[in-house]
């Protein structure tokens, strides 16, 4: 390269050294700053930050158009992404197969291909649907209630549009976010079928699924998860402008880390409903109805147990501290709760049952969720080993209180350890016991005078909100379905088993 004088080659030089010293601060720009605990998912490109302060003296001297960009917009992190692809992976594998063998083995031989059926067909439903319009209600800013249809057939998401984390200038593909949550929804449809499993028609379980999951499930997860993101906080007056978009519960600060509320809770609730609407099978109580295969039950538990890792710790919706901690937190209290149920049914029955581990395992699964990037492993220990014992009573004693057949005690243990967790998370997550507290994004650090009281009150405050809005919309669209399809099948068909009457299939050849 040649120069026509001596000016020009220090021009050179100088732009040479900015754009090495930019090169250089570039890894430390890209690092993850720590994970910041938040109530959950967030939604929407979050505003640029800031780039870093420019440029040494020698690039100073060079001329304004040969400087380097004054801002750039941040950028997802591979580790991250491929994180939240991962987690996705394995909410997947929760639902199929993992809740599908998980009730398949509960149920009698005879309807084994019919909850397998259910399962997969109404995941399949509600994620398509969250595609067409889900995602757009429930994670766009339109009433502390309910987002709005603007990103309607996923409107305006390509491959570069970034959706926020919970660290300021951390972000993450949209799209990837879009398909992790689709997944969530998927499943907690998927759960309620086992509450009134063995005598629903098909087509009864599709049409309630579409109608819960637009009236129930989307208000709720608007509701509990939806704000601005946390680049969006800079002083106290953008604090406020967020919390009046944000969803209704979050504005309220509830905790709920991965779907104590949005998932169990409302899933359970509705299961309830739906056992009560729906009756009891025929020979409730007097004839037997055991699980046909227990080992299938174990299978589908053990993949649930895997797949929750990427429910609990992919939440964190980055590849941080936080999500090790919720690893951590989910494997403890599953742990935890496997032992307290085993041990306590051991005590109350003489035996333990390969029933009450599994059954253990998944109430300690549920109970952690809202907590697990809140509360340290000492808090996870105390839920786990409760919840044990409280959805073994939820199960036994208060399932027979309530007179329904929820044939596969979704509320005793999806509902009852859910309303344990959420309430629990407000305790545990005081770091005076070893939890995250609420981090303050005005300040950029964990807020002082954590307040057990106050926030147990808040965490209350989102139990009760979600258990009325999910009883009442459940009520409404069991009858709507009642109305015009039915709800149940035919004496003779429960009686010879859904396999064959529904799906002219049998599980088993004899």
């Amino acid at each position: 390269m040649r120069f026509k004088g001596e000016r020009e080659m220090k021009r050179f030089l100088s732009i040479l050294c900015a754009t090495l010293a930019i090169g250089l601060a570039a890894p430390v720009m890209a690092e993850d700053p720590p994970a910041a605990p938040a109530a959950v998912a967030a939604d929407a490109a979050p505003a640029a930050v800031a780039a870093p302060e420019a440029a040494p003296a020698a690039a100073e001297a060079a001329p304004a158009a040969d400087a380097a960009p004054a801002a750039a917009a941040p950028t997802p992190n591979k580790g991250d992404t491929t994180w939240m692809m991962v987690s996705t992976l394995l909410v997947l594998m929760m639902a199929v197969p993992g809740l599908a063998l998980f009730y398949g083995g509960l149920v009698r031989s005879k309807n084994m291909l019919s909850i397998l059926m259910q399962v997969m067909t109404v995941f399949s439903v509600i994620v398509v649907l969250w595609f067409i319009y889900g995602y757009s209600l429930a994670f766009t800013a339109g009433n502390p209630f309910i987002g709005t249809l603007d990103k309607l057939f996923l409107k305006g998401i390509t491959a570069d549009s970034v959706a926020a984390t919970f660290s300021k200038g951390v972000v993450i593909p949209e799209l990837v976010f879009v398909v992790f949550q689709s997944t969530f929804a998927g499943i907690t449809a998927a759960l309620i079928i086992g509450a009134f499993a063995e005598r629903v028609k098909f087509s009864a379980v599709v049409l309630f699924s579409v109608l819960w999951f637009t009236f129930s499930y989307l208000p709720v997860a608007h509701m509990v998860w939806y704000w601005d993101g946390p680049d969006a906080i800079t002083n106290a007056d953008t604090l406020a402008t967020v919390t009046a978009n944000a969803g209704f519960l979050w504005a309220k600060g509830a905790l709920d880390f991965a779907g104590g509320t949005v998932v169990h809770i409302n899933a359970g609730v509705a299961g309830l409903v739906g056992a009560y609407m729906v009756g009891k099978r025929i020979g409730y109580g007097r004839e037997s109805m055991a699980p046909h295969s227990l080992v299938m039950t174990m299978v589908g538990a053990s993949l649930l147990w895997v797949g929750w890792f990427g429910f609990n710790a992919g939440s964190n919706l980055e590849a941080t501290g936080t999500a090790v901690m919720a690893f951590a937190t989910t494997l403890l209290a599953t742990a935890a709760a496997t032992c307290s149920w085993l041990f306590g049914e051991w005590i109350m029955k003489g035996k333990p049952s390969m029933l009450g581990a599994a059954s253990g395992a998944v109430a300690g699964l549920v109970a952690i969720t809202p907590a697990c990037g809140f509360v340290g492993p000492m808090g996870a220990l105390v839920i786990g080993l409760l919840v044990g014992i409280v959805c073994l009573w939820g199960v036994n004693g208060l399932k027979h209180m309530l007179g329904a057949d929820d044939a596969l005690d979704v509320f005793g243990v999806h509902g009852v350890g859910g309303i344990l967790g959420a309430i629990l998370t407000g305790v545990f997550a005081s770091p005076s016991l070893g939890g995250s507290g609420i981090y303050d994004y005005v300040a950029n650090k964990v807020g002082e005078n954590y307040d057990i009281m106050g926030q147990v009150i808040i965490q209350a405050t989102a139990v009760g909100t979600t258990v009325i809005w999910t009883a009442v919309v459940s009520f409404i669209s069991f009858k709507l379905v009642d109305i015009f399809i039915g709800l149940r099948v035919p004496e003779d068909e429960e009686r010879e088993g859904l396999d064959i009457t529904s799906h002219g299939e049998t599980a088993y050849r004899v």
